[in-house]
C-alpha cells in the first residue's frame, strides 16, 4: 500500500522561508520515477490547488501565484519530493500535500504552513 507523508510545515513570518518534504513508501524507486509529482495546497474554504509539479525528466511547472518563490525538486532514489519556499506571504497559508499530478495515491495528512506576523 502506498503511504504518503508530508513534513516541514510551520509558522513563519511574512518574507520567511520553509522547506517541505514528502516521502512515498510502499513503491520502488523505479516506479516512483515514472510519475510526474506535484505539491498541492488547500486553504480553509478553498479547493485544493496544484502549485508546483516536476516530471520524471525534470520539467517543472508552477502556479502563477508562486512562480519565482517556490522551487520543487525530487530525489528519486529516496522516493522523496521537496518544496523550497521563500518570500512567503500570508496568502500561502494552507495545508500542503504531495501526490502525483493525477492524484493517483491516497492523500496524506499534509503539513500546515501558516504565514503570519
Amino acid at each position: 500500500q502506498v503511504h504518503v507523508v508530508e513534513s516541514g510545515g510551520g509558522l513563519v513570518q511574512p518574507g520567511g522561508s520553509l522547506r517541505l518534504s514528502c516521502v512515498i513508501s510502499g513503491i520502488t524507486s523505479d516506479y516512483f520515477n515514472i510519475f510526474s509529482m506535484g505539491w498541492y495546497r488547500q486553504a480553509p474554504g478553498k479547493q485544493r490547488e496544484l502549485v508546483a509539479s516536476r516530471g520524471s525528466i525534470g520539467t517543472t511547472n508552477y502556479a502563477d501565484s508562486v512562480k519565482g518563490r517556490f522551487t520543487i525538486s525530487r530525489d528519486n532514489a529516496k522516493n522523496a519530493l521537496f518544496l523550497q519556499m521563500i518570500s512567503l506571504e500570508p496568502g500561502d497559508t494552507a495545508t500542503y500535500f504531495c501526490n502525483t499530478v493525477a492524484g493517483t495515491w491516497n492523500w496524506g495528512q499534509g503539513t500546515q504552513v501558516t504565514v503570519s506576523s
